[in-house]
């Protein structure tokens, strides 16, 4: 019979295949999505460069949530159902990305989509920290999670901005793809936490 350790790495290890799976989903129909333009000189682009820069900028994101992911689960040793259910819950947030870009980037920037971006981006950022929460809930307060992600300031200041972009959105939705853009870069930057926590077990 398998230990419970080894339950809980099985468990781990399909969990985080599961989210790679559907990760990669998402960014195929992000792909999909984008139309070849009819003609081939350059200037057939330009129409295109909202849809372009809006794909960039999700993709990025996609990518910080799948390199974030996957150190967290790197430093989780014990997977429940709540764990599980917190996960899903971050995917279908993520699931939205696609729907919230194409809508964005079609209608270069609009005051609505441009806002609906935003609570998309925080939803799946208020799933993200949930999912923290309910691994250091499995694992008490010794976690190695927990150790690395602190109070985690940084996650909650996203949300804070997010909320800020949502309400700027109205004002200018520029501001807004600027602040979005900010956070990007601000995860962007390597977060070594759970690599200098995993590395000191």
């Amino acid at each position: 019979m398998a230990s419970r350790a080894s339950l809980a790495v099985m468990n781990t290890t399909r969990m985080e295949a599961f989210t790679d799976g559907v990760l990669a989903i998402i960014i195929t129909i992000m792909v999909l999505e984008l139309k070849v333009p009819h003609g081939t000189g350059l200037e057939v682009l330009r129409p295109l460069l909202p849809v372009l820069a809006s794909y960039v900028l999700s993709f990025v994101y996609l990518g910080i949530y799948w390199n974030n992911h996957h150190h967290m689960l790197h430093a989780c040793r014990r997977v429940t159902g709540s764990v599980l259910w917190a996960n899903l819950h971050l995917l279908f947030w993520l699931s939205l990305v696609p729907f919230a870009t194409g809508w964005m980037g079609e209608n270069h920037f609009a005051t609505i989509p441009a806002a609906a971006y935003g609570v998309v981006l925080l939803m799946a950022g208020v799933a993200y920290w949930i999912l923290e929460l309910r691994i250091i809930a499995a694992e008490g307060e010794t976690s190695l999670v927990k150790r690395a992600v602190g109070a985690d300031w940084k996650a909650k200041s996203s949300l804070v901005l997010y909320a800020l972009a949502i309400g700027l959105a109205f004002v200018s939705p520029w501001i807004s793809m600027a602040i979005y853009a900010g956070v990007a870069i601000m995860w962007f930057v390597p977060d070594r936490r759970l690599e200098r926590v995993l590395s000191e077990t």
